[in-house]
């Protein structure tokens, strides 16, 4: 079976530069005339090599481990690199683990994370591979972003003499608390690496075998607006004012199902549809909080914004309005603050976004490759945000789902299942979106 996909895929590389026109021909034939040749190789060594990666999924997510406790799990991909004959360095922020390709010819530094931790939770799992750590699971699919960065390291490192650079492969810890990744570069990461661009992904349930990402922000702005009033007289009032305002001010419909999850993949109202109900909003929670001392009145609410310019367009509008309103002299404050303290959404570069997506469809077909107009609400980032603000770089969406299965991959859910077939794409896509990056 998987040689007859193989075969497909392949056939589907040839046409697609046929299909693309001879702009796309030339790029694969002229510029580079054993292109063609060097991702047919990776999509060889990934077969080669996709059964035993499975194994080494299911293995991770029978034995998974919470933040800064991955002790086992990064010593298995220390063993695995350090098998492939990757320079090995252990111990970075914890249980953070680099390896490191060096082809021994100049060129570019390219950087790929996965993050290696798992999630508490006493629902059991749903498969047979349960795991074997009461109240631990893996259903955020760290343990299949692990796998497939330990796949990518595979496949480049057996096409070493084809490349130049250097590739650095990231496992970091306590992703899952927002600490790892400041933990590893405190820790002196960049001191040891250099890279030139970093590059990650994350599972969604998005159909397995497509790939989704943007430039800029990937999720959404989650934050909390807080409007603080001099004292409490009128008490009542102002707050019954101040939550019709608030809500009245946003910029969404709210007869649109933009809060029913399955619209989020609708191709007629989803994230990767030109009429995405999710771009251009800011959208308010309802449950509203009030903190109220002798002196002052404060009045919030969580809110998710798809970009800055909605949530300070939004905040400006609040502002307006109370300073037009007869709660004027009270008003001390109206100010947003990121729920977790800071935005942890990552922030894709432009330029790469657009390279990269680009490279992707070249290669494996654009269909496979769905760009996004908009964010969802809800989501809280990742903290590979911190990475990009050190090297710029991107951060993809993963499709892991096959809906004729059953099979849906929404991370942190508790019937979280993965069609293990997109460890095959994402080995194959991202290590041919490495080789061409190398490349320029």
């Amino acid at each position: 079976m998987k040689s007859q996909k193989l075969t497909i895929s392949l056939l589907a590389l040839v046409m697609g530069c046929l299909i693309f026109g001879q702009n796309t021909l030339k790029e694969f034939t002229i510029v580079n005339e054993n292109a063609l040749e060097i991702h047919i190789k990776v999509q060889s060594r990934t077969n080669e090599i996709f059964d035993n990666l499975v194994k080494i999924r299911r293995d991770f997510h029978k034995h998974p481990e919470l933040s800064e406790q991955e002790k086992r799990t990064s010593m298995k991909v220390a063993s695995y690199l350090e098998s492939l004959g990757l320079e090995v360095k252990k111990g970075i922020g914890g249980y953070g683990v680099v390896g490191i390709l060096n082809t021994g010819k100049p060129g570019k530094h390219i950087a790929w994370r996965a993050d290696i931790d798992a999630i508490a939770t006493d629902i059991p799992d749903v498969f047979d591979f349960k795991s074997n750590n009461d109240g631990i699971r893996h259903i955020c699919g760290h343990d299949v972003h692990t796998t497939i960065g330990l796949g990518i390291a595979d496949v480049l490192s057996s096409l070493k003499q084809n490349l130049t650079g250097t590739v650095y492969f990231i496992f970091q810890p306590a992703e899952e608390k927002f600490t790892g990744a400041k933990a590893m570069i405190n820790d002196g990461l960049f001191d040891m690496i250099e890279p030139d661009e970093i590059y990650g992904l994350h599972l969604s349930p998005s159909p397995s075998g497509t790939i989704l990402t943007k430039p800029n922000n990937i999720y959404a702005h989650r934050t909390k607006i807080e409007v603080a009033y001099k004292n409490a007289d009128q008490k009542d009032e102002k707050i019954n004012y101040t939550k019709e305002l608030l809500s009245g001010l946003q910029t969404y419909d709210s007869k649109s199902g933009f809060w029913d999850d399955r619209n989020i993949l609708s191709p007629e109202l989803g994230v990767n549809s030109l009429n995405s109900l999710y771009k251009n909003y800011v959208a308010v929670r309802s449950d509203f909080y009030i903190d109220e001392t002798e002196t002052y009145l404060k009045i919030g609410a969580i809110v998710d914004a798809s970009n800055l310019d909605e949530l300070n367009a939004y905040l400006e509008s609040i502002r307006k309005e109370i300073k037009h309103s007869k709660f004027s002299n009270d008003l001390l404050s109206a100010e947003f603050s990121y729920v977790l303290g800071e935005n942890k959404s990552p922030m894709n570069d432009e330029f790469l976004a657009k390279e990269s997506m680009n490279t992707i469809s070249r290669v494996y077909g654009k269909q496979n490759v769905l760009p996004m107009y908009g964010v969802a609400p809800g989501s809280f980032g990742d903290d590979f945000t911190f990475f990009q603000k050190h090297t710029p770089g991107v951060y993809f969406f993963l499709g892991g789902s096959n809906f004729e299965k059953g099979i849906i991959a929404m991370p942190h859910t508790p019937n979280f299942m993965v069609d293990e077939e997109c460890i095959e794409t994402g080995v194959n896509y991202f290590s041919s979106m490495i080789v061409e990056r190398l490349k320029n």
